[in-house]
């Protein structure tokens, strides 16, 4: 049987894994099933017909579904999807499964630039926004420029990303610790990573960037997919590697800061989700529709993990996923253990 599909959009071909596009489809189901159940959790439980009749804007809960939970859902959904495409590209970049912007400080830059717009520029969000992706791409620069003997592959990037994340996190401590205390606490809640209390006022901007990044990276699939192969064959395919690498380094930092400007670090997203993609589809490389597929049931996952613990106290989403993260990666050494063992 013939395991790939080819699907024909005009003038271009694309050729899917029949398993992919399975596995693309059942995480999508599972996206829209964790979805309905988010707009049917809160202070109390809707149920799913009155849910599905506010979203037609019909009965006595349309202000509570349309205004206070589907922008919370909205946001775990493509808030995961972008930590798991920014994932899956710094994965690919380095090719390593620890290659992601939480283990190599981007989150953490992000974070510097995010708290210095709080604390010297007012905090706007669109002084945030800019702050973060400025943070995020200074930080990949000085990890790229501490590790060039290596390029963008191999160990000694993820162990210089590791350093600059710790000095960086001290840096961040710094910074609350010499700020005002009205400050300082809000920037304290907000640095665990949390959806609590998003509104449409402040994620539809966040949406339209995550969209355009998620455009470039579409018309950058193909040239990425001649880079898996090697620097060789893209190469003679005509592919230009550096104008491609600064690309994907650019969509995966602004995939970041963009969530990290509204809701905060949300950590082992982009580490776990195109790794669990990869493992679902048996794809050879880091494929993307998997890895963002992955991290958006993640991140909802979690964020409902975080509503229902300690309901009806909702904790931030950080801190599920920082204990998702903590068990992704005690399997992973496991698994890489068992391997040596075999």
């Amino acid at each position: 049987m013939n395991r790939h599909l080819v699907v024909r959009v005009g003038a271009y071909s694309i050729r899917a894994d029949r398993r992919t596009l399975t596995v693309c489809g059942v995480l999508l189901l599972a996206a829209l099933g964790l979805g309905l159940l988010g707009l049917c959790l809160g202070g109390s439980w809707t149920p799913p017909g009155d849910v599905l009749a506010a979203l037609a804007g019909y009965g006595d809960d349309v202000v509570v579904v349309q205004e206070w939970r589907l922008p919370r859902v909205l946001a775990a959904l493509v808030f995961g999807a972008a930590l798991g495409l920014a994932g899956a590209l710094f994965q690919s970049l380095t090719r390593n499964p620890l290659g992601s912007p939480d283990i190599v400080g981007l989150d953490a830059g992000a974070y510097t630039g995010a708290l210095f717009a709080i604390t010297v520029l007012g905090g706007g969000p669109a002084y945030l926004a800019t702050g973060s992706i400025v943070g995020g791409l200074l930080t990949a620069a000085a990890v790229y420029a501490l590790s060039l003997g290596s390029g963008l592959g191999g160990l000694r990037l993820i162990v210089v990303g590791i350093a600059v994340n710790a000095m960086l996190t001290a840096v961040n401590s710094w910074i609350v610790l010499r700020a005002e205390m009205e400050v300082a606490l809000a920037a304290t809640g907000w640095s665990a990573g949390s959806l609590n209390g998003l509104d449409w006022h402040e994620v539809v901007l966040p949406f339209a960037a995550i969209a355009a990044f998620t455009l470039l990276l579409a018309a950058l699939a193909p040239a990425m997919r001649q880079a898996a192969l090697g620097d060789e064959q893209a190469l003679a395919s005509g592919v230009r590697l550096d104008r491609l690498r600064l690309l994907m380094v650019l969509a995966g930092v602004g995939c970041t800061a963009t969530v990290t400007a509204v809701a905060g670090p949300i950590v082992f997203i982009a580490l776990a989700a195109p790794q669990i993609g990869r493992l679902l589809t048996r794809a050879p490389g880091v494929a993307l529709a998997p890895a963002a597929l992955s991290g958006a049931v993640l991140l909802l996952a979690a964020d409902l993990a975080a509503q229902l613990l300690l309901a009806p106290v909702a904790l931030p989403v950080g801190v599920v996923t920082t204990v998702i993260g903590g068990c992704y990666l005690a399997a992973l050494l496991a698994r890489r253990r068992s391997r040596q063992a075999a």
